[in-house]
């Protein structure tokens, strides 16, 4: 089953157990893949869908942290729920150490060194299993930069 199967499905869920977090969450998120479709006149696979819910849990990330600066704890706790609505639909994340195992094969294979062209091809590997901040940072201790 699709993800956006997945999350029609769980909109009648959230809305039949009256969850409105859950229901608001899923709701804003079928209405940005909507979005994205009518603006590009395509029809999103699972992969696009990934990529948008991957941005929409960073931009959380980043308005809890403001929202701790003025202390909306009361933001933080809904942030936080929000988030792990939308994490549902992401694949199983990468631990650090899981993510250095693969950088550091990775490093030991590619004949270009760099920085840039290690943390472009750990990406393309690891795909939605981790962060762009986590790939980046432990590059960055494998390479010693």
């Amino acid at each position: 089953m699709g993800i956006k199967n997945r999350l029609l499905l769980d909109l009648k869920t959230s809305m039949k157990n009256k969850n409105n977090v859950a229901k608001n969450t899923i709701q804003m998120v079928r209405a940005k893949i909507l979005q994205v479709e009518k603006d590009k006149c395509i029809e999103l696979d699972d992969n696009d869908i990934t990529n948008i819910i991957i941005k929409e849990v960073k931009d959380r990330k980043m308005a809890k942290e403001d929202f701790a600066k003025g202390n909306r704890f009361d933001l933080i706790s809904q942030t936080d729920c929000e988030i792990s609505v939308l994490e549902r639909y992401l694949p199983k994340q990468l631990t650090k150490y899981e993510v250095e195992e693969i950088v550091v094969g990775l490093y030991n294979e590619l004949e270009d060194k760099s920085i840039g062209s290690l943390i472009k091809a750990a990406k393309a590997k690891i795909g939605a299993g981790s962060d762009g901040k986590t790939i980046s940072e432990v590059v960055k201790e494998v390479i010693g930069g």
